[in-house]
């Protein structure tokens, strides 16, 4: 294990997927997303996927030149063809259009389609807390959990993000995957030799395991059983219906190098609050229930430990493998 600034580290990850084919843009607004999320300590979406994603350019499972472009707009709503590249780019672009109509018509609605892997939802929303608007994010992924009942993949985990933002501290943020943790975990588990508590995935044959080999080979358990495999159907068809993006089942898994482009769909909402109760009664109301938590000892508001980790990182470095560095040079 060494320490890494982060500047050290976005360097090395955009080097390495100009490498693996991507273009400068797409290496380097990645790197900062993955050193970004590693700094935030989560790991399963951090310089672990910078591998992942090298072999996804080399296989061609990814565009290197790829160029995001609007292919739909009317009024506040907006989609974005990631022209099958990796989709930081493609999301900036839907977050940066979002905004704008939300300006102009109080809402803004961005959908992406012909996407890869998103990374950590929140992030995409930083943009959106900043200009003091409330924003959500969703994704599909590669398939994951059953339908109810169901034995086979047929759902993504299909993250979920929100963020509230403050009049003068930082905005409420909210991540979830809709499986009981997100499917990078076992990603990491596997790589470190570590078994995974019960409950989190389930063998190919159905049953619980504790191997996340097994896990990743099978599928995932949605969180809060029934109603969390719900969830996933919801943000199924907002992020597909909408974008003509593909069905998680329709895209090969993230975990191998070889398969088809995943044709994954995004979507972002942004609302201004000034357009409706007003800003002020936006803040106050905000604060108010942040006050009521917070008068709990135990409370922590949500975003809060992952900018304290970020801020530490900045300060004094990351901790990063020697084996992962050294992934980023195979």
């Amino acid at each position: 294990m060494a320490l890494h600034t982060i500047d050290s580290l976005v360097s090395q990850v955009a080097k390495a997927l100009e490498r693996a084919g991507a273009s400068p843009k797409m290496a380097l607004s990645t790197a900062r997303a993955l050193v970004a999320a590693e700094a935030q300590g989560m790991s399963s979406h951090g310089l672990a996927r910078a591998g992942q994603y090298a072999a996804h350019l080399r296989s061609g499972r990814v565009k290197g030149d790829a160029v995001p472009i609007i292919r739909a707009q009317r009024g506040a709503g907006v989609l974005i063809d990631g022209d099958d590249g990796l989709a930081f780019p493609a999301c900036e672009l839907a977050m940066h259009e979002a905004i704008s109509r939300a300006r102009q018509y109080a809402v803004g609605f961005a959908g992406v389609t012909r996407s890869h892997h998103f990374g950590v939802a929140a992030m995409h929303l930083q943009a959106a807390a900043q200009a003091g608007m409330v924003g959500f994010a969703f994704s599909n992924s590669p398939a994951a959990m059953p339908a109810p009942g169901g034995t086979r993949a047929l759902f993504g985990t299909n993250p979920v993000a929100a963020a509230f933002p403050r009049r003068d501290g930082d905005a409420v943020s909210i991540d979830l995957s809709l499986s009981e943790v997100a499917r990078g975990k076992l990603m990491v588990a596997a790589r470190e030799g570590r078994s995974i508590p019960l409950g989190w995935a389930l063998d190919k044959d159905g049953n619980p395991t504790t191997d996340p080999k097994a896990g990743m080979d099978g599928m995932m358990c949605p969180v809060g059983g029934v109603k969390g495999a719900m969830l996933a159907l919801m943000v199924e068809l907002l992020c597909v219906s909408l974008t003509g993006a593909a069905f998680s089942y329709e895209a090969d898994s993230f975990f191998s190098p070889e398969g088809n482009r995943p044709n994954l769909g995004h979507v972002f909402l942004v609302i201004d609050p000034s357009a409706l109760a007003g800003t002020d009664v936006y803040f106050e109301r905000v604060e108010a229930l942040i006050e009521a938590m917070l008068a709990d000892e135990q409370v922590r508001i949500p975003g809060a430990r992952r900018l304290q980790l970020a801020a530490c990182s900045a300060a004094g470095g990351i901790e990063v493998s020697d084996a992962v560095i050294q992934e980023l040079y195979a």
